[in-house]
């Protein structure tokens, strides 16, 4: 028997429309502040060009780690794309750095062979990647990731004071995240506007609107 209380499959379309309303920038033209940090200038100059042609603005540019993470605490930018591997400071510790003054989400630039720093890239809290070479095709897709993660993770944060029940809700969020995504062919960021706006039109917490979903529609 279906519990009256718990979200089902036929909320998704609606809620997630609602949400999307409800979160719809307001006094933005979506142009984000950017700052690009690269050791080698022509990739970090491409970057910078294709970031401008897609209508964003450029901030500031670094060449390594620390000055990365001083410009960010100077600039205050919507968004760092920095490439893992850098002089005086590496990539990922600045990006840790970046991560714990709460500044913004860390786009991390990587190569194929670099599996191994991507799994610490992630433990830092890099939100998306972009793998060398990239085109615009592959840049735009990894902001608009990282900006829906950080998102996530601030709404997490507002909901959740304690850190370890906010890292086991973020899991169970997850899991409900990519139930949702496979069965009903939504976006992740669509998933999870779902699981928030029926957290709160149920009054319920995202994690037992998780839960919910992992319970019903995970089992079928």
């Amino acid at each position: 028997m279906t519990d009256a209380s718990q979200p089902t499959a036929q909320d998704v379309p609606d809620a997630i429309a609602d949400a999307a309303v409800a979160q719809e920038p307001g006094g933005t033209d979506g142009v984000l502040r950017i700052l690009v940090a690269e050791d080698e200038a022509i990739i970090r100059l491409d970057l910078a060009e294709m970031l401008a042609e897609a209508g964003h603005e450029v901030v500031g540019q670094a060449n390594n780690g620390e000055k990365a993470v001083e410009m960010a605490l100077a600039l205050r930018p919507d968004l760092v794309i920095m490439d893992v591997k850098m002089p005086v400071m590496d990539g990922i510790t600045a990006a840790e750095a970046i991560g714990k003054e709460r500044i913004c989400p860390v786009v991390m630039l990587t190569a194929f062979s670099q599996k191994e720093l991507v799994e610490r890239a992630r433990d830092a809290g890099v939100m998306a990647y972009i793998v060398k070479p990239f085109t615009p095709k592959d840049v735009i897709p990894a902001i608009d990731i990282a900006r829906s993660r950080w998102s996530e993770i601030e709404a997490l944060e507002a909901e959740i004071a304690d850190l370890g029940d906010r890292l086991e809700t973020r899991k169970a969020v997850d899991r409900a995240k990519g139930i949702l995504m496979a069965r009903l062919k939504i976006s992740e960021a669509d998933a999870f506007r779902w699981i928030q706006k029926t957290a709160m039109d149920r009054r319920m917490g995202m994690r037992e609107v998780a839960d919910a979903v992992i319970s019903g529609m995970g089992k079928d």
